[in-house]
């Protein structure tokens, strides 16, 4: 059996294992040992394999930046930060039409520039900004909609999670990937605005139940408002203003950014010693899950690579004529299908080695485009059935039994089209990732 056969087979194995259940982790692993023993011939070759990526893989220093950043995350949510900017988001834009949408999406924005974690972003305003969009008429799927649609941004916006995994994966500069998410993670931003307010205007009937001007409104000052803001703005400006600054890299950017999210939570005493050592045994968890993966996807990334399967695949688009422009599109909706059952991280890990050195066979490609391209496209899962973790998330934080899962993947619709739209903007002009580069 040649290494390009074993290639093949390892990686339909990969699909098919990971559809049926099992950890992404596990079946990267095994698949990957199983098909370097046979490769090889020598099960000695295999075990060294696995005990060097899971030494070399989680090692570098770089690696620090997903605790730290996972626990700045939690740290801020615990703070009620999104809360409270939701409140002054809310106040500014409560006489537009469709308001309470756009200040759940503006709000989104700015507490994904702080969180990175999608999953954080729908637990916190299911609770937040679903209630309240209820109350004031809005249809239960355009609330669950937007809280759903717009939690995504924080899987773009850096410091994003996904993009620390791809650049770990792909061997590229994490400050760079945080920059480049920047404009298209605004162009997300805005586009969901846009459709919110397009949706008021143009379908009033998917947006409001009904249009109470009685509901009692609290009051708040302008100054009120701003003093909101100002946690979340001395986090951004501190965090992601001393990484483009140059004052401190990745690494030490998340390290500041938990130290300064643990005082924000002390001071406004939402810190007790439960809710800490809860805090600390979640990123604990979400740290060792990560690690696990990008462990996994070490090994699948050597495997592939010493049996040959990328330049194998080259070859084989090179005699079928593929285009650039067909081939960008088969792996967009490559990924695209992939999320409505794999999670993003998982996607990343498994695409991200096989298709990233026949893209680099082009000239002047940019692999940090690349890899924001991946991830708009990886999103796009997060809201399409049946696996859409954000819908399941918001589900799990409600408290209405009345709001269906089908209720949620509906109301989620519009946006994913929207993200649709802009990924294939992206895509014509790859310009918007480099602006700040």
């Amino acid at each position: 059996m040649t290494g390009i056969e074993i290639g093949i087979i390892s990686v339909i194995a990969i699909v098919l294992f990971v559809y049926a259940g099992m950890h992404v982790a596990v079946v990267l692993s095994a698949v990957s040992f199983v098909s370097l023993w046979v490769f090889k011939g020598k099960f000695s070759l295999a075990v060294t394999l696995l005990t060097q990526a899971a030494t070399e893989s989680i090692s570098s220093y770089v690696f620090g930046v997903v605790p730290l950043f996972v626990l700045m995350g939690l740290l801020v949510s615990l703070a009620d930060i999104g809360k409270d900017t939701f409140g002054a988001a809310h106040h500014f834009l409560q006489k537009v039409l469709g308001g309470l949408g756009i200040a759940t999406v503006i709000a989104n924005t700015a507490f994904a520039a702080i969180t990175g974690i999608s999953i954080a972003s729908a637990a916190v305003f299911t609770r937040v900004a679903v209630p309240e969009m209820l109350r004031f008429g809005y249809t239960p799927r355009f609330a669950v909609g937007v809280v759903a649609g717009s939690s995504v941004l924080g899987m773009l916006i850096p410091p994003s999670l996904l993009l620390i995994v791809y650049a770990l994966v792909a061997e590229q500069s994490v400050g760079s990937m945080f920059v480049a998410g920047i404009i298209p993670g605004l162009m997300l931003a805005l586009a969901f605005c846009g459709l919110i307010v397009a949706m008021a205007r143009f379908s009033p009937r998917h947006v409001f139940a009904t249009r109470d001007h009685d509901i009692e409104v609290e009051d708040i000052s302008n100054t009120r408002a701003i003093t909101l803001l100002l946690p979340l703005l001395f986090l951004i400006i501190a965090v992601l203003g001393g990484i483009y600054g140059g004052f401190f890299t990745p690494t030490e950017a998340g390290a500041v950014g938990v130290v300064l999210s643990f005082l924000i939570a002390l001071v406004r005493g939402r810190l007790t010693s439960a809710g800490l050592w809860k805090v600390l045994l979640q990123a604990g968890q979400i740290t060792a899950s990560i690690s696990m993966l990008i462990i996994a996807a070490t090994v699948y990334s050597r495997m592939i690579s010493i049996v040959g399967l990328p330049t194998g695949f080259s070859r084989w688009i090179v005699s079928a004529e593929l285009s650039y422009i067909t081939l960008i599109i088969i792996f967009v909706l490559l990924v695209i299908a992939m999320g409505t059952l794999i999670d993003a991280i998982s996607i990343i890990l498994i695409v991200i080695p096989i298709f990233l050195p026949i893209f680099m066979t082009f000239d002047n490609l940019d692999p940090v485009w690349f890899g924001i391209v991946t991830v708009i496209a990886a999103e796009i899962g997060l809201l399409t059935p049946p696996m859409g973790l954000s819908a399941y998330v918001v589900k799990a934080s409600l408290d209405d039994p009345s709001i269906t899962l089908g209720d949620i993947f509906i109301g989620t619709l519009p946006f994913v089209i929207v993200m649709l739209l802009v990924t294939i903007l992206v895509i014509i002009f790859p310009q918007t990732t480099q602006l700040f580069l």
